[in-house]
């Protein structure tokens, strides 16, 4: 089945919870878009954020954010303030793992781009101690049940889409230890086949170790459309599956979000009004998870989702 017939499917089946945009207080005449998943840190709840004039593209900077309402974050004043792109998080041990894009350019003009890593116990006195392999975005982390750490790496390439049918794959590495994350190791981890079909992309968001054992995977998944007059328009869905570190193999990919699911609202391009870009999942006491996502690369979005990993086991 196509990727667009399973979408439209979803679209048909989908479960309406709650959905809402969220309000970002402190950095008027900007967007804040493709946060992190949230997080607690010293009994309060943080997300980074990336933040960008409308206008502009590849001028970003992330900062970080308190929650002081509901669907409501203020940046956190006097706060460290990072060159970066698209924030994620993992937790290893009692360490924060802040990972992000850098652009790079050279005499003005963009030149290439690179992940860079952060480290520490401190929230506000993280560590840039890593670089992940050139142009290589959506590398993720999770701590394994064995204390090791599972290493999503996610290449993409003209001559991928040539090899394997899909423009990007996802590949999957395991290391001992923070200091084990290099260009190399990222850029060598084996591929996890099966996922993406022709002309599709896509990549990890966030990681999620089960008590099975296995990874519950939230990420995105991605085609190309046109819209009612033939301009190319960028389809970026949520979605979910599971890995099994052992075996290597993935099951249950399924759709869990869409552009319709949030509230309307603008997008920072023509081609972008279809795109949602995961952040991750955070469980409510009703059982039900609460799904984040960046939406037409220009806000943030929140709606309320059936857990979905169910029948795999629960988050650790």
């Amino acid at each position: 089945m196509t990727l667009q017939k399973q979408r439209n499917e979803f679209e048909a089946a989908k479960k309406k919870y709650e959905r809402a945009t969220l309000k970002f207080q402190g950095v008027d005449g900007y967007d804040v878009y493709n946060v992190s998943v949230p997080f607690k840190r010293d009994g309060k709840r943080y997300l980074f954020g990336r933040v960008e004039r409308r206008g502009e593209w590849a001028r970003s900077w992330v900062r970080l954010f308190e929650e002081t309402g509901q669907d409501e974050w203020s940046v956190v004043k006097d706060s460290m303030i990072y060159t970066l792109e698209d924030p994620y998080i993992s937790e290893i041990g009692d360490e924060l793992v802040l990972g992000g894009t850098h652009v790079q350019y050279q005499s003005g003009r963009y030149s290439t781009f690179f992940g860079y890593f952060f480290r520490g116990t401190d929230l506000h006195n993280l560590y840039y101690f890593t670089t992940g392999p050139n142009k290589m975005k959506d590398i993720r982390l999770v701590a394994l049940a064995d204390g090791k750490i599972g290493v999503f790496s996610r290449p993409r390439s003209t001559g991928m889409k040539d090899k394997y049918g899909s423009e990007s794959m996802i590949g999957f590495t395991v290391i001992d230890r923070l200091e084990e994350l290099t260009a190399d190791v990222i850029e060598s981890a084996p591929y996890i086949h099966g996922i993406f079909g022709a002309g599709e992309w896509g990549g990890v968001n966030q990681a999620y170790l089960l008590d099975t054992g296995k990874i519950g995977i939230i990420g995105h998944i991605c085609y190309q459309d046109k819209d009612a007059n033939g301009g190319e328009v960028k389809v970026y869905l949520n979605m979910a599956f599971i890995f099994d570190p052992t075996t290597r193999e993935s099951t249950d990919l399924h759709l869990i979000g869409s552009r319709p699911c949030y509230p309307p609202g603008p997008s920072k391009a023509p081609y972008l009004a279809d795109c949602v870009f995961s952040s991750g999942i955070v469980m409510r006491p009703d059982g039900k998870a609460d799904l984040y996502s960046g939406i037409g690369d220009c806000e943030t979005g929140r709606i309320t989702i059936d857990y979905p990993f169910a029948g795999h086991g629960h988050l650790v």
